[in-house]
C-alpha cells in the first residue's frame, strides 16, 4: 500500500488528490498550514478508516518543514506532492510590483517544495515508488506569451524558478532511483471561485484534474522524470 504525502490539502486540488488517493486505498499524509479549520479533510480522515492522517504543514516556514521530518522521522514515502502554493500580491504587473510579497510567493511557490524534497530525501528513498511531484503551471513557460497571465509576473516567476529547481532534482536524484514529475493541473476551479455552473469552459474540477495527475505519476518513469507535461499527458515548453 502506497503511502503519499500533500501539501496544501485542505482545499481545491489538494483535496481532490485526497480524495482521491485515499479512495484508492493509499495511506494519505495530509497536509496543510491550519488544520484545526480543514473541516472538509477531517470528514475525509474520519471516513477514509484510519487511511488520512493530518499534519500541519507551511511550507512558507523553514521551522515548520523541519517539525514534519521530525514527526515523520523515517517513515517511508513513495509518493511526495507539492501542491501547495500562493497566487501572490496584488501588485506584480508591469507599472508595480509588491517586493515583499514577491519574495513571499518565491519563498512558498519554489524555494518551500526544494527544502521540504530535502527534508524528506531519506523518506522518499525508503519508499517503494520514490516519486516527487511538483504541482507547476503552465504560467511558468518562459517561452509563452500567455494574455491571462500578463499580471501575474511574480507567480510565473515563482513557477518557472519551481521547474527549473525540479528539474535540476530529476538529474541529480536519478541514480538513487528518485522520479520527479512537473505537472500542470489545468486550469481548476473550484468552490471558492464559484458555482460549477460560472466555471469557464477551458476549466477542470478538482477531481478530475487530480484523476490525470495520479495517472501521469503512476506511468512515471526515469524515461519522462524530469518533464514538464499538463495532467492529459501533454507536453508543455520551458
Amino acid at each position: 500500500m502506497s503511502t503519499v504525502l500533500i501539501t496544501g490539502s485542505n482545499r481545491g486540488l489538494g483535496f481532490g488528490l485526497a480524495q482521491e488517493y485515499a479512495a484508492k486505498g493509499a495511506n494519505v499524509i495530509a497536509c496543510c498550514r491550519n488544520p484545526a479549520t480543514a473541516e472538509p479533510l477531517h470528514h475525509l480522515a474520519a471516513s477514509s478508516g484510519n487511511r488520512v492522517r493530518i499534519i500541519e504543514l507551511d511550507v512558507g516556514n523553514e521551522a515548520s518543514i523541519a517539525s514534519l521530518k521530525r514527526t515523520l522521522g523515517e517513515e517511508p514515502i513513495d509518493i511526495l506532492i507539492n501542491n501547495a502554493a500562493i497566487v501572490g500580491p496584488k501588485d506584480q504587473s508591469p507599472t508595480r510590483i509588491d517586493a515583499e510579497g514577491w519574495i513571499t510567493t518565491l519563498r512558498v511557490n519554489a524555494l518551500g517544495p526544494m527544502l521540504l524534497a530535502q527534508a524528506l530525501y531519506d523518506n522518499l528513498r525508503r519508499g517503494g515508488e520514490k516519486k516527487l511531484v511538483a504541482i507547476s503551471s503552465r504560467w511558468g513557460c518562459t517561452s509563452l506569451d500567455l494574455p491571462d497571465a500578463r499580471h501575474r509576473y511574480a507567480y510565473r516567476a515563482s513557477k518557472a524558478a519551481l521547474n527549473n529547481g525540479m528539474r535540476a532534482l530529476s538529474r541529480d536524484w536519478a541514480d538513487n532511483g528518485v522520479l520527479v514529475g512537473i505537472l500542470h493541473p489545468g486550469y481548476v476551479w473550484t468552490e471558492a471561485a464559484g458555482p460549477a455552473a460560472l466555471a469557464p469552459p477551458t476549466s477542470v474540477s478538482p477531481r478530475e484534474s487530480a484523476r490525470g495527475l495520479m495517472r501521469l505519476i503512476a506511468e512515471l518513469t526515469p524515461a519522462t522524470s524530469g518533464d514538464f507535461r499538463s495532467y492529459k499527458g501533454e507536453a508543455l515548453p520551458w
